[in-house]
This record gives C-alpha cells, structure tokens and sequence, in this order.
C-alpha cells in the first residue's frame, strides 16, 4: 500500500494538464463574448477571463503534487461561475468539470490495473 494517500500518476498529470489547457483556451475565448455579447465592462471580462486562463496553466504545471488537484477543482468551480458573465458557461464548466473528474478517476483505474 502507498504511504500517499492521493497519489498523482503520470497519465493522470497528463490527462489533467490536457483538461486545463483546453479549459484555459475556452475561458480566454469568454473576453470577447463576454463584452460584445453581453455587455460585461471590458476590465471585468479581461481580469476574469484571463486570471482564470492563466490559473489554469499554472496550475497545470504544478499537476506533479497532490494539492494541485484541490486547486484544479476549485478552477472547476471558478470556471462553471463565470456562467454569470457568459451564460454558455455554465454547461461548458459543467463539462469540463466531468472532464475533469473523469480524466482523475480513469487514469488511476487505468493505470492501476496496469500495475498489477
């Protein structure tokens, strides 16, 4: 038995990284949906959508240690919020968050089973 208890494998570092690095390019992409369709004010749609884009990457980066996985579904959270800017949001975040999810849970029952 592991002395972790979340422990962090490589295919789960990269499906998690490919999940936040496409999340990171969808929410950069709200900045002009959100002013022009939306009429959020331009400072709000840049600090929100580009704050959340480039928390994504860092915390992609950071995927090696078990607590940027907390931090990763907490950018879940962030992400189906911005539904309050952009509406299309909240079922893009809800479908990144089950990307998410998913991308934890079926690469250590993967990678698991490929242990044995």
């Amino acid at each position: 038995m592991s002395s972790a208890v979340f422990e962090v494998t490589p295919g789960m570092r990269r499906l998690c990284a490919t999940v936040l690095g496409m999340q990171a390019i969808v929410v950069a992409l709200i900045i002009p949906v959100a002013i022009t369709i939306n009429g959020v004010s331009t400072p709000i749609a840049l600090t929100v959508g580009l704050g959340l884009a480039v928390l994504c990457v860092v915390v992609a980066g950071m995927l090696k240690r078990p607590y940027a996985y907390i931090a990763g579904t907490v950018l879940e959270v962030l992400t189906i919020a911005t539904g309050f800017l952009v509406p299309v949001m909240f079922f893009l975040g809800v479908i990144f968050a089950a990307l998410w999810i998913t991308a934890i849970f079926v690469a250590r029952r993967v990678e698991g089973t490929t242990k044995r």
